[in-house]
């Protein structure tokens, strides 16, 4: 008789491919499942480090995760943090190791230098990554670019590596805009000229809301003049484009749909109106008329605001997500909830609930660099 050939070896899972490891990633819930399951061996990582398409087809599939939101409410104290609720573990153990105090930064009980929070985009709020805790603190711009002008800062992250950034300070008055650029490398301002556009600002308005970088354009729309402000952070030129007809709209925000396109979204009491910036048949660009979300029906007027003033506020719009919080205008102090809303699947998401803000930033959990760059983990 013929003897038995000995049992194959059984298959564990460091026997599949790059190609299968990737596919069954693809399944992942979100970004902080993805980081969970790449960090438990080489082999994982080393999956998704060297496929670029398969990290840009997680992001086209997953919906940008969403931590939580910081508050400007405290006046001049550092931005108080809500963590959105959420049962998923990898989320919850995502806000658990974010800094979400900023704590990093430098205090002097003698010379407080006064923390404000400008910007949160891509996982930094202005230069401190509250996931890797870097902070990145540069010199303070000349006073030629900020005397006697409403300064904002904005931070130029590289797509290809977001461990390299710049930072951007543009600083306004009525008559027109000037813009700085900081870059880490040089430890340097580069200043450019000053743009005298005055027609794209009537005379005695003020900025009550930040410019919104998008594609690397800042945008600042000024409904009260219909048209907006245009930063190319590649060339620093200004220009404008028109805003559309928006009578009786309280709220306005540029952002981006799910495939990356320039948006607007304005409220108009609980009825959220979308246009996309696309061709019109004659092939000239202008903002487009594309959904509107009439929220009255998902959303409960509270006891205590009279009909009429309970309103919406938008804080950001970011691949295809609406974020947005209630207003009650007569009782502003009462509490509001943080809320998203899928311009795709129309799906309205109530977050968590949230003190009124006068500046409100969304924080959502960028791409770590652990995951993108092909050097050797540290043994």
């Amino acid at each position: 008789m013929k003897k038995k050939s000995p049992p194959a070896a059984p298959t564990t899972i460091s026997d599949l491919s790059d190609d299968l490891v990737r596919k069954v990633f693809l399944r992942l819930p979100s970004l902080p499942s993805l980081v969970r399951a790449a960090l438990t061996c080489r082999g994982f990582l080393r999956a998704v480090r060297s496929s670029p398409a398969f990290r840009r087809g997680f992001r086209e599939l997953h919906p940008p995760s969403l931590l939580g939101v910081f508050l400007d409410i405290y006046d001049d104290a550092m931005p108080a943090f809500a963590p959105v609720r959420c049962s998923d573990p990898d989320h919850a153990a995502a806000v658990r190791g974010a800094d979400v105090f900023l704590t990093r930064l430098p205090y002097d009980n003698d010379n407080d230098p006064g923390w404000s929070m400008s910007e949160c985009r891509d996982g930094w709020p202005s230069t401190n990554n509250p996931l890797t805790r870097a902070l990145h603190l540069f010199p303070v711009p000349p006073d030629e670019i900020i005397e006697d002008m409403q300064a904002e800062f904005h931070v130029l992250s590289s797509e290809e590596d977001h461990g390299s950034f710049r930072v951007v300070i543009v600083c306004h008055v009525n008559w027109g805009a000037q813009a700085a650029v900081f870059s880490p490398e040089t430890r340097e301002w580069q200043i450019f000229p000053f743009d005298e556009d005055a027609a794209t600002r009537p005379a005695g308005y003020c900025l009550t809301d930040e410019g919104t970088l998008v594609n690397g354009f800042v945008y600042w729309p000024f409904a009260k003049n219909a048209n907006v402000r245009v930063l190319n952070t590649a060339t620093f030129q200004f220009s404008r484009i028109d805003l559309p007809h928006m009578e009786g709209h309280e709220a306005i925000k540029i952002g981006e749909t799910k495939d990356g396109k320039l948006c607007l979204v304005s409220a108009a009491k609980l009825t959220l109106i979308v246009w996309v910036w696309r061709a019109d048949g004659d092939g000239v660009n202008r903002w487009m008329l594309d959904k509107t979300f009439p929220l009255q029906d998902a959303i409960e007027t509270p006891e205590c605001c009279p009909d009429g003033h309970f309103t919406l506020k938008i804080m950001s719009v970011i691949g295809g997500i609406v974020h947005l919080s209630t207003v009650c205008e007569t009782h502003p102090d009462s509490d509001c909830w943080f809320l998203s809303l899928c311009m795709e699947t129309e799906k309205l998401n109530r977050l968590c609930p949230i003190n009124y803000s006068v500046f409100s930033y969304p924080y959502i959990m960028a791409w770590p660099p652990s995951l993108e760059h092909r050097n050797e983990i540290a043994t």
